[in-house]
């Protein structure tokens, strides 16, 4: 690590368990309770301006970087207005549960059941979608792993990329304050539109002040620590945080430091509205140059000391925790927030990027080895060979970092949306491996959709295989399927029905955010919202993109319609019935038909036979998709990216005809099926690269795993850099690699404490191997590990 306050702030975050804070609950709910008949929009912003001056104001020992969510190292935080009902069912247990457990002391228990959920019975989003959505939707959407879309109805959206560059290190938020009274001013209560916008610039003017003395409570403490302070360069180090902390965010900042610290007040003050995943820093190396260069050039700094303070906000990001849900919790396992930060491509003239802090935030990754951010890369072909170079070392320390783009892709996928040109050119990941841009509204994780159920569906009229309950559409029993493009044609209609029901879910998610949680906070960092005088929630933004409906197992489906395909209607050697019988019995008294099963062709290996019908599913999926218009107009969009939905969405499912067994897990992203990939990495690829992913503007993603040994010389290195480069020449968007041993994954499952630091790829994040449950541990043990090119 860059220092001693750096390894010593790594142990203390290491070392903490997560721990809930019920600090803003409280704040939030006693400020609603004394605006009661106010417009919502203005409720909110009183709310968060009264959590900023309330919540507990933390320095921890030796920081650089202030700003703390709650009172313990490692905090969550409760948000009742989205969803209480599940923290009062759950909390009892969160200590004992399999996945993303917390602490949480029984006052605080207490305090939550008496104090703040009575307030919100029958207040919160979570019950007004519940009331709303239809009974056929709500079979297969509510808790099913069919298609999930519980983290839009049970928690925010977060799902946005605070605008840096334009607006906050351009005016601060006294000048967004200063900016917004001069709207409000213009404006006359004589119409509906009128006194919308009234209300939108009112509330940014608290919202600002709110944030503003968050920061200047940081300042008085920072202070009042420092005339108690013996040590004289801690002294110093206090008094200059104070100095910043007055400064920023208030004011546009001037220094490297004042900088930083500027993104975790703007990043702090995004949690606390809304506790929400993917609130991303975007292109953290473009926005932050300027200041290092400066700062460089005059002497106030070196590399050292922002090598120190880059890593610092690593860590800070690193000490949030996002507190969900069991169920939620599936399918974002590992405490992970995704907070997405990219280094490197093209700028807006199209030049190369890469600068002196891209690379730096390659070292600090592989420094602090912390979950946060999760750092993505973008490659093009005047990348330098140094930067890639940088990449593949970070890659061989086996963190499961970066996420690696094309960066020419990415553009692609925004130009097909409606961005300009240099709009698309500057985009940045968000979440997991959505290209995203500063000035887009855009839910970019709306619904999982589990494409092994529409397998399931269609050669099982319409039922589960796991609970004999009906599903889907009905369907004439599998027997009486007389050709393959009928078993297709079954398929296809089952997965256009779950596509239906997850755009009626997300529809009516949306119609709910706007009417009952506007974003005032959110809306200031996002460009057009303030010169509309719309909110984020209600298509407030420049650009308003439709929400992105991930599909689940294309490689499962694929290799499914594969075996039917070629077992059945070419080979002959077996009935559509004694398949369909197979798998109600979970392959039990059918073990040749399962071996025969498992030998057909399989996606993953560069084989046109199933990559064809890979292919085929991803455009169908596509298009289905784009046929429909969100709540605002805007066509949905699709994706085939992952978390660890994969998990929890193979659980539901019965057996599947490509010879997986029933309850195990499908396939996240486009990645091949676990250990079905048996050629090579690059075949993977190339199956991969065969889908047209510049289409899926929601992201596409790869997962490859490679034993260590791989990686140990500049040599290999080297190859690994020219397969990535050829990778992205054929199209593909995404790759991302897990360097580490079964071997090692075995031993940190049976001693967890001599583990705690070990980083994996679960899918398109990282994190803690020992904060996986084990069954996800085992599904990525599962992965095949390549030991060659």
């Amino acid at each position: 690590m860059s220092s001693k306050r750096i390894e010593s702030f790594k142990k203390s975050y290491i070392d903490s368990k997560p721990s809930i804070s019920i600090q803003r609950a409280i704040a939030f709910t006693g400020s609603h309770k004394n605006t009661e008949g106010e417009s919502v929009i203005l409720r909110r912003a009183k709310a968060f301006k009264e959590v900023c001056a309330n919540i507990p104001v933390t320095i921890f020992a030796d920081e650089l970087i202030v700003g703390a969510i709650g009172e313990f190292r490692k905090s969550g935080i409760i948000c009742p207005e989205y969803s209480w009902k599940w923290v009062d069912s759950e909390m009892d247990s969160f200590a004992s549960r399999s996945q993303d457990p917390y602490r949480i002391d029984d006052l605080a228990k207490q305090t939550l059941r008496t104090e703040v959920f009575p307030y919100w019975k029958g207040k919160s989003l979570e019950e007004t979608f519940l009331s709303r959505i239809n009974a056929e939707t709500g079979k297969i959407l509510i808790d099913t792993g069919i298609i999930d879309n519980d983290s839009k109805w049970r928690s925010a959206v977060g799902e946005i990329t605070a605008d840096y560059q334009d607006i906050i290190f351009q005016k601060g938020f006294g000048g967004l304050r200063k900016e917004a009274l001069a709207y409000l001013q213009t404006l006359e209560p004589t119409t509906a539109e009128g006194l919308e916008k009234i209300d939108f610039y009112k509330a940014a003017i608290l919202v600002s002040e709110g944030i503003i003395a968050l920061a200047q409570r940081y300042a008085d403490k920072a202070g009042q620590l420092a005339q108690t302070e013996t040590d004289a360069e801690r002294k110093a180090e206090l008094l200059e945080i104070a100095r910043v902390c007055r400064k920023v965010p208030e004011h546009p900042p001037e220094s490297f430091h004042e900088a930083i610290q500027a993104v975790w007040f703007t990043q702090l003050g995004s949690i606390l509205s809304e506790n929400s995943l993917a609130l991303n820093l975007g292109r953290f190396d473009q926005y932050m140059y300027p200041y290092y260069a400066a700062d460089k050039e005059c002497g106030a700094t070196n590399p050292e000391k922002a090598q120190e303070l880059i890593e610092a906000l690593w860590i800070k990001l690193s000490e949030w925790v996002w507190a969900i849900s069991s169920n939620t919790a599936k399918f974002f396992a590992g405490y992970n927030s995704f907070q997405n930060l990219t280094v490197g491509g093209r700028m807006r003239d199209g030049r190369d990027g890469t600068n002196e802090i891209s690379y730096m935030c390659l070292k600090a990754t592989e420094n602090v080895k912390t979950h946060q951010p999760g750092l993505s890369v973008r490659i093009h072909p005047d990348s330098p060979d140094e930067f890639l170079m940088a990449v593949c070392k970070l890659v061989s320390a086996g963190t499961g970092f970066p996420a690696i783009h094309n960066d020419r892709v990415g553009s692609e996928m925004l130009l097909a949306a409606g961005l300009s040109p240099e709009d698309a050119r500057d985009w940045s990941n968000c979440g997991c491996v959505v290209p995203h841009f500063r000035k887009v509204g855009e839910w970019t994780s709306a619904v999982s959709i589990n494409l092994a159920a529409a397998i399931e569906y269609a050669l099982n009229d319409g039922k589960s295989n796991i609970t004999g309950e009906a599903m889907g559409l009905n369907e004439k029993p599998a027997a009486e399927f007389k050709t393959f493009e009928e078993v297709k044609t079954a398929f296809y209609r089952q997965l256009a029905y779950l596509i239906k029901h997850s755009v009626i879910g997300s529809i009516t998610a949306q119609q709910i955010h706007a009417e009952m949680v506007p974003r005032p906070y959110l809306s200031l960092l996002v460009d057009g919202c303030m010169e509309k005088g719309k909110d984020l929630s209600k298509g407030g933004a420049k650009y308003n993109l439709g929400p992105v409906l991930t599909g689940i197992g294309v490689a499962d489906s694929a290799n499914s319609l594969a075996v039917i395909k070629k077992l059945v209607f070419e080979e002959g050697k077996y009935t559509i019935d004694e398949i369909s019988k197979a798998l109600a019995a979970d392959w039990k008294g059918y073990e040749e038909l399962r071996l025969a099963a498992l030998a057909c062709p399989k996606y993953g290996n560069d084989d046109d036979y199933v990559d064809t019908i890979a292919v085929e599913i991803s455009e169908f999926y596509h298009k289905e998709i784009r046929s429909y218009k969100d709540y605002f107009g805007s066509p949905f969009n699709s994706a085939f990216m992952g978390i660890s939905n994969y998990i929890p969405a193979g659980s539901v499912i019965g057996a599947t005809p490509d010879g997986r067994k029933a309850k195990s897990p499908l396939t996240e992203g486009v990645s091949p099926h676990a250990g079905t990939d048996l050629t090579s990495p690059t075949a993977a690829m190339r199956s991969v690269a065969k889908i047209n992913h510049d289409v899926h503007s929601g992201g596409t993603l790869l997962n490859i795993k490679f034993a260590p040994e791989l990686l140990k010389t500049e040599r290999n290195l080297k190859n690994l850099a020219a397969i990535i480069r050829a990778y992205f020449a054929l199209g593909a968007f995404h790759v991302q690699f897990n360097v580490i041993s079964t071997e090692v994954l075995r031993k940190a499952q049976a001693e967890p404490e001599d583990y705690k630091d070990l980083l994996v790829r679960v899918a398109g994040y990282s994190t803690q191997f020992v904060n996986l449950s084990r069954e996800a541990q085992d599904a990525i043990i599962e992965r095949t590990t390549y030991e060659a090119f």
